[in-house]
C-alpha cells in the first residue's frame, strides 16, 4: 500500500472497530470492495493490528501488571488471588481461539469472506447479542468468573475467525448470557482481546516472512498510529458508557450493515 489516505481510512476503520461488537475483519474487508481498491495486504493488517494491541496494552497497563505479578507468585507458590485467577482464566479462554485459527484459517480465508457471507453472520450475531443483553440475568464481576466461563467465552471467541461474527461481539455476547454485567463483559472481551491479538500478529507475521513483500514503512507507521489512536479512544468511552446506553445501538447498526450488505452484493 502507497496510499496515505486509504492507509489512514484503513487504519481509523480498524482502530473503531475491533474493541465494537461490530466485527473488524468484516469491515476491513468491505470497504476495500466498496471503494475498488486493491487488497490492502498482509503487512497492512500486521501493522493495524499492532497498533490496536499498542492501545490495549497502554491502557489496561495497571491491570496486566498486577494480574502478571500475582499470575508469576502463584506459580512460584506465593498462593492465589483474584487477579493470579484472572491470569489463568485468560490463558484458559485463549487456547480455543488458537485451536480454531490454526485449524480452520484456510478453509475461511477461501469460502467465507464474501461479502453476502460477512452479511449473514453480521445480522445473525447481532441477534444473539441483542438476545444476551436482553435476556441477561445478574451482574457478575470478572472476579465472579469460574474455569467454565471462561471455556465458553473461549469457545464462543474461537467463532470470530469468521468475519462479520466479531471477536468483542461475541466475548461479550456470551459473558452477557453468562450472566456477567456489561461493564464486566466488556472489560473481559478487552483483556481477553491482548493474548489474541498477539497470536493472530505472530501468525501473520510468520506467514509474511514465508513470502516478504515490499513495505511502506511511513505508511505503515502512519497506520499503526492511527489505529492506536483510535482504537485507545474506542476502549474509554465504550467502557465509560456500554452500562448506560446498553448494547442495542450495535445490534441495530449491524442489522443495518447487514441487510445494506445483502441489497448491494447478493
Amino acid at each position: 500500500m502507497s496510499d496515505y489516505f486509504q492507509a489512514g481510512i484503513l487504519a481509523f476503520i480498524q482502530g473503531a472497530t475491533e474493541y465494537l461488537p461490530i466485527s473488524s475483519s468484516s469491515h476491513l474487508i468491505v470497504v476495500p470492495v466498496l471503494f475498488g481498491w486493491d487488497d490492502q495486504g498482509l503487512p497492512f493488517d500486521i501493522a493495524v493490528h499492532v497498533g490496536t494491541l499498542i492501545a490495549s496494552v497502554w491502557y489496561f497497563r495497571a491491570d496486566i501488571s498486577n494480574i502478571f505479578i500475582d499470575w508469576v507468585r502463584s506459580i512460584v507458590g506465593f498462593g492465589s488471588s483474584d487477579r493470579s485467577r484472572l491470569g489463568w482464566l485468560i490463558i484458559l479462554a485463549s487456547v480455543p481461539v488458537a485451536i480454531s485459527g490454526a485449524m480452520f484459517h484456510t478453509v475461511v480465508e477461501n469460502q467465507l469472506r464474501s461479502p453476502a457471507a460477512i452479511a449473514f453472520f453480521t445480522i445473525l450475531f447481532a441477534l444473539a447479542l441483542w438476545l444476551s443483553d436482553r435476556y441477561r440475568r445478574g451482574e457478575r464481576r470478572i472476579e465472579h468468573l469460574d474455569w467454565k466461563s471462561a471455556v465458553l467465552i473461549g469457545l464462543g471467541q474461537a467463532a470470530a475467525i469468521v468475519p462479520g461474527v466479531s471477536r468483542s461481539g461475541i466475548a461479550m455476547t456470551v459473558g452477557l448470557a453468562l450472566g456477567l454485567s456489561r461493564g464486566a463483559a466488556a472489560r473481559f472481551a478487552f483483556l481477553l482481546a491482548i493474548p489474541v491479538i498477539a497470536m493472530a500478529g505472530v501468525w501473520q507475521t510468520s506467514q509474511l516472512l514465508a513470502s516478504p513483500a515490499h513495505t511502506h514503512w511511513l505508511i505503515f507507521g502512519f497506520a499503526v498510529f492511527v489505529s492506536a489512536v483510535v482504537a485507545y479512544l474506542c476502549i474509554h468511552y465504550f467502557l465509560k458508557f456500554i452500562e448506560r446506553i446498553g448494547m442495542l445501538p450495535f445490534v441495530v447498526y449491524r442489522i443495518v450493515l447487514g441487510i445494506a450488505l445483502l441489497v448491494l452484493f447478493w
